[in-house]
């Protein structure tokens, strides 16, 4: 009920009385109202505008029609766990921000995933190429929901298979979206990201964890760990991958996902490998005209370490045969970062045509 101020009663019940009109509303009254039917309006045009003619109303392709937030009900678990598939770890939920990218219908949808930093500018930046393209892009953050802002420098703060159960998840939110193709969806990730958007392929682990009845279309990881060898890591979904990788990268060294691509070619899968020089960690920063190399002070890398999961899902160092732990000898700190706008372009023309491919886009 509407609560006029500074009105007297007396005053009202005699208007009340012999029947005349309320009261007009003072200018004070009137002005939130119609400040509040403005800004209805306006919202109401703009809507027209990105959900309809965008382009010719002068907004550019790479912003989308409309920003939308999820929860992901997620867990978290140990490594362990995951791999002897045990559920139970800690309910927890995460975020995903669904970025629907202008036009009409069912679109494609390309699943970001973030590394050991957090959300960071380069996913901003493949958002807007992919929006560009009339693509979608659905962001998860594993962290925030987690009370986690970064692994960098204790990288044994979360298991790094926590972020394929979110993944998987995410394939459970998608399949009930109305503007989403589910047989287009493409997975993406970078560094911790990508370790987790290429062992998301492995078929044991689709069959334990995804419960969504949805495929990834394609593997795109990005500079990933591919140091650990899991128990069947050869046995991949018939999708393609296609791995993105820095020759001087010294956070995840592209050797061990060289060794990885020869055993998953051994074994007739699609998968391939594109290697650019001059291109640290992170190179696709580039992308964002960042052309530097930096020192991580303190953070934690693998690149001499040798991981192997034996029986129960234990990770175990192949050198000490004993359980792997980020206390090991093999633990190195201070590897680089940086970016490099020429390779960075050079896989973004990459991504973008295997996309158009793959999608089938105009």
């Amino acid at each position: 009920m509407e609560q006029r101020i500074g009105a007297a009663p007396a005053v009202c019940a005699t208007r009340r009385n012999v029947g005349l009109a309320p009261a007009r509303p003072s200018a004070a009254e009137r002005r939130p109202r119609a400040i509040a039917r403005a800004v209805a309006a306006l919202l109401a045009v703009v809507g027209v505008v990105l959900t309809g003619s965008a382009h010719a109303q002068g907004i550019t392709k790479d912003v989308p029609a409309r920003v939308e937030m999820y929860p992901i009900p997620s867990l978290t678990l140990s490594d362990r766990q995951f791999l002897a598939g045990d559920d139970g770890g800690k309910p927890v939920t995460v975020a995903g921000e669904l970025r629907v990218a202008q036009g009409s219908g069912r679109l494609p949808v390309v699943v970001l995933m973030h590394g050991s930093g957090g959300v960071g500018a380069n996913i901003a930046a493949w958002s807007r190429t992919f929006n560009a393209m009339g693509i979608s892009t659905f962001v998860i953050d594993g962290f925030t929901g987690r009370g986690i802002t970064a692994t960098s420098t204790n990288q044994a703060l979360l298991g790094r298979l926590n972020f394929i159960m979110d993944i998987y998840h995410s394939l459970d939110v998608l399949a009930k979206h109305p503007r989403v193709d589910p047989e287009r969806i493409a997975l993406m990730g970078f560094s911790r990201g990508g370790q987790a958007a290429l062992y998301a392929s492995l078929a044991r682990f689709h069959k334990r964890w995804n419960t969504s009845g949805l495929q990834f279309t394609a593997y795109i990881p990005f500079y990933p760990d591919c140091s650990t060898t899991y128990r069947d890591d050869t046995d991949v979904v018939a999708r393609p991958i296609r791995i993105f990788h820095g020759g001087p990268d010294d956070y995840n060294p592209v050797r061990t996902c060289k060794a990885y691509v020869e055993r998953l070619k051994a074994a007739g899968r699609d998968v391939e490998l594109t290697e650019y020089p001059d291109s640290p960690h992170g190179f696709d920063l580039g992308l964002l005209g960042a052309n530097m190399l930096a020192l991580a002070p303190k953070a934690q890398t693998v690149r001499n370490c040798r991981i192997v999961e034996a029986d129960g899902g234990m990770l175990m160092n192949a050198e000490t045969q004993q359980p792997f732990t980020y206390q090991d000898a093999c633990v190195e700190l201070d590897p680089h970062v940086g970016g490099n706008s020429a390779t960075a372009e050079a896989a973004r023309q990459a991504v973008t045509d295997f996309l158009r491919t793959l999608f089938k886009l105009s």
